[in-house]
């Protein structure tokens, strides 16, 4: 997309001394995280127009965003826009009719791939239609991995820019966290959380729980949320609620059945895992992966997807259709022996920084 000069206002833009982002949503832990550790770069991201009252702020409440629509993008007065997530709300035609108003306002846009299979979609045709929609109309492309790179270049026949993912929980949270009491079992964590489309606990849970059980002092922790595990919850799964109500019985395991957990409860149950297991069946990213290796957690994932790429973890076979026990087995006695090093929370600082950088850096050349 060429970039006219219709709203380059402000010192043609790109020589303001604030860029305006529109980074949608703004109020999502990975897009606070693009800014660097001390806050200031010259990057302003607007905040989420809260959905009833685009005039304010959403304060929690962003979700569907607001930026998204075409009528908010019309007289936004913004540099960049840039799209993290929550497209899956759109249809490609509101996507076609967004980009459509960039395109006249000349307001570049920028799309961060997080996702190539969306998590909540038992079927990729909608969430494919989306990206056909977004990425060749996009100016530039950012994704999280290498791998993920290649896969966008082979299907879209655009160049990505890879940038990592930076920390997800707040470092010196992470730092107290980690201080672990010693005298413990060590502790296998299943979390079913609400039950995405991309996930099947019950395909691994028999391996686990062989597993653990097996193993000396230690136990197989599995929490989940009561839309999911509670009798009469709006997506109870009886036959997942079933099994784990038996194996709590037997002693197989320790359930924990609860609604959704703050940040702060959250990053004290990972921090209490010794393992993490992530139950995907496919996906592409995890969020989830990043704040445990904040947190020196081993996390335990499949190989579909570009979750290995992340960072190291230890990986099992498991895709749609497919799963081998043993390699899980394999993974689960390594995490035990000889687990991957922990994140390096001064590099975790460092490579922020470098996040916030590289972002400021692509808005600016879109600029100029």
């Amino acid at each position: 997309m060429s970039i006219t000069r219709e709203a380059l206002g402000r010192d043609a833009r790109s020589g303001s001394d604030v860029l305006r982002i529109a980074s949608v949503p703004s109020g999502h832990v990975y897009v606070r995280h693009l800014s660097p550790m001390d806050g200031d770069d010259g990057v302003e991201r607007l905040p989420d127009p809260h959905p009833d009252d685009p005039r304010r702020s959403a304060e929690q409440r962003w979700w569907p965003p607001v930026m998204l629509r075409p009528e908010w993008a019309e007289t936004a007065d913004v540099d960049v826009f840039h799209v993290q997530f929550g497209f899956d709300t759109c249809t490609p035609d509101g996507l076609r009719e967004l980009v459509g108003v960039l395109r006249r306002r000349g307001i570049p846009l920028v799309v961060t791939v997080h996702d190539l299979r969306n998590p909540h979609h038992a079927d990729r045709r909608e969430h494919d239609a989306q990206l056909d929609v977004l990425l060749p109309s996009a100016d530039a492309v950012v994704t999280l991995t290498r791998g993920a790179a290649s896969e966008i270049a082979r299907r879209w026949g655009v160049e990505a820019l890879v940038v990592p993912h930076p920390h997800v929980v707040e470092l010196d949270v992470a730092r107290a966290l980690r201080e672990r009491p010693a005298e413990r079992p060590w502790t296998v964590g299943l979390h079913v959380k609400s039950l995405r489309a991309s996930m099947d606990p019950l395909a691994i849970l028999p391996t686990l729980v062989e597993e653990v059980r097996a193993t000396p002092d230690a136990r197989l922790l599995v929490n989940g949320h009561r839309d999911v595990l509670a009798d009469g919850g709006s997506r109870h799964d009886a036959g997942l609620a079933s099994y784990l109500r038996d194996a709590e019985r037997r002693g197989d395991l320790e359930l924990h059945v609860h609604d959704y957990l703050s940040d702060d409860d959250l990053w004290d149950y990972l921090a209490r895992l010794d393992v993490s297991v992530l139950p995907y069946r496919f996906g592409t990213h995890s969020g989830w992966l990043e704040a445990c290796r904040d947190l020196g957690t081993t996390v335990v994932v499949p190989d579909c997807g570009y979750f290995a790429d992340q960072g190291p973890v230890l990986t099992y076979a498991m895709g749609e259709g497919r799963y081998d026990a043993a390699s899980l087995r394999t993974a689960l006695r390594t995490a035990r022996t000889d687990p991957p090093p922990p994140a390096d929370l001064d590099a975790r600082g460092r490579q922020r920084d470098e996040v916030a950088t590289a972002h400021r850096e692509l808005y600016r050349r879109l600029l100029r």
